[in-house]
């Protein structure tokens, strides 16, 4: 019996994130809005993966649901082993505190905190978070730990919301177009980093964007379209930063 649970928790942590027949409408007035229509999806751990799809094509809500920011209307998310379409509005701030980290294409920095004060803000809600020196460092901003936010390039900005998500110590970084506000070079380096240290730390990265080039890096390229998966394609042979032609 003990065997046979070791292996089914073997198993289980294999894959991150289970949706089965998900569905989120939104009511404008009189109207329904199907944002997501039955979406199904399966992703192992460890992985780098790209949502891809035009705008309005249901990517960031997907995201959010993912994140614990909004719940399906139908439907079940497991998300390493936890069923978060059932949890409650404070286990959901649990679930978010201490399962995820978020990127998004605008920093969302505190601008008063220098940017040690920024990435040290995780340890406030992360009991297992890491050393937020230490992972500026990573980043290639140790020479900037005193300084603000507004003394900062976008591209530095960006590297400092990655380190604080990182600093977190999640289990899945979930980021929405983390390069969209960048110019191509900034961008590049921006994904450099964030893929270095996701790979280093071991982490699930799920992003969403509408860049073709990026899904060239990714371990798997799920599209979307209207709500709906379109494709599931898992990359044997995925891209480099440096290779992709940007």
């Amino acid at each position: 019996m003990e065997s046979k649970e070791v292996v089914e928790t073997n198993e289980a942590l294999k894959t991150v994130v289970q949706i089965n027949d998900m569905t989120k409408v939104y009511k404008v007035g009189e109207q329904e809005f199907k944002a997501l229509d039955g979406i199904d999806l399966k992703l192992e751990a460890g992985k780098f993966v790209v949502i891809l799809g035009p705008s309005g094509a249901g990517k960031s809500t997907l995201l959010n649901m993912l994140g614990g920011l909004d719940s399906p209307t139908s439907g079940k998310i497991v998300v390493d082993g936890m069923d978060i379409s059932t949890l409650s509005s404070n286990e959901l701030a649990e679930y978010r505190a201490s399962k995820v980290g978020f990127v998004f294409q605008f920093y969302n920095l505190v601008p008063t905190l220098t940017v040690y004060e920024n990435v040290a803000l995780v340890k406030e809600i992360s009991k297992n978070a890491l050393d937020p020196k230490e992972i500026l460092e990573k980043v290639g901003l140790g020479n900037h730990l005193k300084k603000f936010p507004v003394e900062l390039s976008g591209g530095e900005q960006q590297r400092v919301s990655i380190a604080r998500a990182i600093a977190k110590n999640p289990e899945i970084l979930l980021c929405d177009e983390p390069t969209g506000a960048l110019d191509s070079n900034t961008g590049v380096l921006v994904l450099k980093v964030l893929l270095d240290l996701a790979r280093e730390y071991g982490k699930t990265i799920i992003i969403v964007t509408h860049n073709q080039n990026i899904a060239k890096m990714a371990d798997v390229v799920v599209k979307v379209k209207n709500g709906k998966i379109k494709s599931y394609e898992e990359q044997e042979n995925p891209l480099s930063v440096e290779e992709v032609e940007w």
